[in-house]
């Protein structure tokens, strides 16, 4: 009897304020590949990111695991890198360190304009945050997004907000792969480096460019 051959799992992290179900395109090899998802926490008072990515590791059940974050997700995923081995981290629409936080972000952070932001009002108009997390000049598409955002408890999003603007990564790991498309508002692809570009895509490319992520995330993952 042949001996079955071990699969590899991979966790996937969604965007913020995002649920699971934003990766319902994303379709692997069920018989190479075993696919989870993580749910966002919500963060305790004052916990520090390194903390938060802390409690993320106890979520992964599996040794050598793959685990892609999209936008948000990407920050998290890479702090996680940092506190537990993983085979690879993979982020979509992401970024590698603070230098590739848009300019208008990296003053929020230094001005403390972040705290500005109207997090209470998500919770009672989803339509606000969805024009928040994904950008004020999409609109056709908003209600599709709409269906993807869950999240709206008050501290998650001051503490997820605040995360970003003030993250201070400064370098990352050479082995990270990062996916970006060159229509990305929110991180625009000129900020970014070292990346694999693909054409046409936007800062949710993971729901629209499926196909491209199908088709290529095998290879990346094994290579």
């Amino acid at each position: 009897m042949s001996q079955q051959k071990t699969k590899i799992p991979v966790y996937f992290l969604p965007g913020l304020a995002a649920n699971q179900s934003i990766f319902k395109n994303i379709k692997l090899d069920t018989d190479i590949f075993d696919m989870y998802y993580l749910e966002w926490m919500i963060p305790y008072y004052n916990e520090s990111i390194v903390d938060y990515a802390l409690r993320f590791c106890k979520e992964i059940k599996h040794e050598n695991a793959v685990l892609i974050g999209v936008s948000f997700g990407g920050i998290i995923a890479q702090e996680m890198s940092l506190v537990r081995r993983f085979k690879k981290i993979i982020i979509i629409s992401s970024v590698k360190n603070r230098d590739e936080l848009p300019m208008h972000l990296q003053l929020a952070g230094k001005t403390k304009a972040y705290k500005l932001v109207p997090t209470s009002l998500f919770a009672q108009n989803i339509d606000l945050l969805s024009k928040f997390v994904f950008n004020k000049t999409i609109t056709k598409r908003l209600d599709l997004y709409k269906l993807y955002l869950s999240i709206t408890d008050k501290r998650y999003l001051d503490w997820a907000i605040e995360q970003v603007v003030l993250w201070g990564q400064t370098a990352h790991d050479p082995n990270l792969i990062h996916i970006h498309g060159d229509l990305d508002t929110i991180f625009p692809i000129n900020n970014i480096k070292d990346c694999i570009v693909v054409k046409g895509g936007t800062h949710v490319m993971i729901l629209n460019k499926y196909k491209w992520l199908n088709q290529n995330l095998p290879d990346l993952i094994n290579c």
